[in-house]
């Protein structure tokens, strides 16, 4: 609870309050738990006394009636304050100084935080609907689960910040600094990310998309190639990624792959699909991309014709299946039209190694891919590391 006494001075006023902190300069300051509608800390308090980590858990700072504001600012000192659920709704705080200042839970609802220092600052599950950012320093901050829903973080500082599982709704990122941020799980609908490089941050590929968001030109020459999960969240559609690369003077690192495998083999073809499209490699992947209606057969037979490689995955259940057996031909049948190498085997088991089935045992001659653990992470990633490799286009001389 707070200090009864530390209250009435502070409400008396500024000068009261550094009088009476000139003589107790020994005396730690509490204010949690304070009523403080409508006291006015803007002149600098002498000593700072509020730079001293005080613990203001629970104080109400918030608008005590239309028109005033609660000024805390410029630039008022609360480095390391224990803000913990503090109501600072509507709250001036323009340029202050929150330096891993605790904010866990806290109202920031519609606060004016422009230009603060909140550099390594703790607000998970604080609520800043609508809170005003701009060039804000969230450097190594921690939001996660906060409520950010209309915010304006223009130009805001948020390298390493953890944005996990934040809201991100409506929020403007325009300029935002957001190398070596946590997006993951962060709830994305018309946000905006214009003029921002997103090349340093991670999650990009797990954010939870309730609608298209902005992303302009600029973003997308400076972040460099993004998941193909977070370019399609965002609402670009698929021939405008196709392009991407091309129309940003970016080289198309990777060839273009058709998926041929058993159904039976389901879980290992969604799970290397899902991974080579989110390093940059388009694959062609029947279960996603054949049209309704159309002739199964003619279908795969042009996907194989349009595709640089055919990725084949080979399995016991692969090598008995007719459909594969299909592909395969066609796939034969580019390379000798070509005189290149389309098909690019992968093997889950021995399979390949054993069976007297024509087709594949043409392949064995071939290098193939070893994905025997692929149910094994670190065995999984290795393999898949020299796929890409692979699959990787030589650099025009």
């Amino acid at each position: 609870m707070a200090d009864e006494e530390q209250v009435k001075r502070l409400q008396q006023g500024v000068l009261e309050w550094n009088e009476w902190r000139d003589a107790n300069r020994l005396t730690p300051v509490d204010l949690s738990g304070a009523d403080l509608k409508g006291v006015n800390l803007e002149t600098p308090l002498d000593d700072g006394a509020l730079e001293e980590a005080a613990n203001l858990t629970r104080a109400k700072l918030e608008r005590a009636k239309p028109g005033d504001i609660i000024d805390l600012g410029p630039g008022v000192p609360l480095e390391g304050a224990n803000l913990t659920r503090a109501n600072l709704q509507r709250a001036n705080l323009t340029l202050a100084n929150l330096k891993l200042a605790d904010l866990s839970g806290a109202n920031l609802i519609h606060a004016n935080l422009t230009g603060a220092k909140l550099s390594s600052a703790y607000l998970p599950g604080a609520k800043l609907h609508g809170t005003n950012l701009v060039c804000a320093d969230l450097h190594g901050a921690n939001l996660e689960d906060a409520n950010l829903e209309d915010a304006n973080l223009f130009q805001a500082n948020l390298t390493d910040a953890n944005l996990h599982g934040v809201n991100l709704t409506n929020v403007n990122l325009h300029g935002a600094k957001l190398h070596g941020a946590n997006l993951t799980k962060a709830m994305l609908v018309d946000t905006v990310f214009t003029d921002a490089d997103l090349a340093g941050v991670t999650g990009l590929e797990k954010c939870v998309h309730g609608g298209p968001s902005t992303i302009d030109h600029r973003t997308l020459q400076k972040s460099g190639p993004l998941p193909l999960a977070f370019l399609r969240g965002v609402g670009l559609p698929d021939n405008f990624i196709d392009y991407l690369p091309s129309l940003l003077n970016q080289p198309i690192q990777h060839y273009s792959c058709f998926i041929s495998y058993s159904s039976k083999d389901d879980e290992f073809a969604h799970r290397i699909h899902a991974d080579l499209q989110n390093s940059g490699v388009r694959c062609w992947f029947a279960p996603h991309d054949l049209p309704i209606g159309d002739k199964i057969l003619d279908a795969l037979d042009a996907a194989i014709r349009l595709r640089d490689k055919v990725v084949l995955i080979l399995s016991e259940h692969s090598i008995t299946s007719n459909w594969v057996e299909d592909e395969v031909t066609a796939g034969f049948e580019e390379e000798r039209k070509r005189d290149q190498i389309v098909l690019f085997p992968v093997r889950l088991d021995e399979a390949v190694m054993n069976t007297n089935e024509a087709w594949a045992a043409k392949l064995r001659a071939r290098n193939i891919g070893d994905f025997r653990k692929w149910k094994d992470h670190d065995a999984y990633k290795q393999s898949l590391a020299r796929v890409l490799r692979d699959l990787t286009k030589p650099q025009a001389q």
